[in-house]
């Protein structure tokens, strides 16, 4: 790649504009920009997650796998960016929503099925995993809405789409090999009858 930054500022943006790859300049409010934020937000929580698996892994290697799968999505998420940023730009393909699908479709069958619902919690480790999960479904609002204004290909959606569903598997996955109870959802008490 031929691109590098020289300079972090170059005062371009004070008045609210931001250059696209493309050339184009959009507002910083543009669904395009809004996009590429929560996909950076996204990317900067599994950074988080996944120094978090690496501190934890030596207590429980079963953390290692899941390494594993997380660490490339960091760099395809970087990539979803720059398809972002350079509208004509696309660098994801099927083959990584493939990658996710089989992740999912083998640690699903270790954590079994869902009987209960969830909440983020147990452990500081599972709670990350949710607010990445969390994450991937609101970059995957972002680019949606941003598709309704300016089409995208249908491979980025299915990547942020699988990918929170990976994630939510993943939070059940720490639980189950840090030996963690999932927090259940418990129903608000219903109001008694008699008041």
């Amino acid at each position: 790649m031929g691109y590098r930054l020289s300079k972090i500022y170059t005062k371009t943006g004070d008045r609210g504009e931001t250059g696209l790859g493309d050339g184009r300049r959009v507002p910083k409010d543009h669904p395009r920009v809004e996009a590429i934020g929560e996909v950076d937000l996204l990317n900067s929580q599994l950074g988080l997650l996944l120094a978090q698996l690496a501190e934890a892994r030596a207590q429980w290697p079963g953390l290692s796998e899941l390494i594993e799968v997380l660490e490339p999505c960091q760099h395809r998420l970087f990539d979803l960016g720059g398809e972002l940023a350079m509208p004509a730009y696309q660098a994801l393909n099927e083959t990584e929503v493939q990658r996710l699908e089989a992740a999912i479709d083998r640690w699903n069958a270790e954590v079994g099925p869902l009987e209960n619902f969830i909440l983020p919690g147990g452990s500081a480790l599972v709670a990350q995993a949710h607010v990445c999960r969390s994450q991937a479904r609101s970059a995957e609002r972002r680019c949606q809405a941003l598709n309704a204004v300016e089409p995208l290909g249908t491979v980025p959606l299915a990547y942020l789409n699988r990918l929170s569903d990976l994630l939510f598997v993943a939070a059940r996955l720490i639980a189950r090999r840090t030996r963690v109870a999932e927090v259940l959802w418990q129903a608000a008490p219903k109001p008694d009858a008699g008041r």
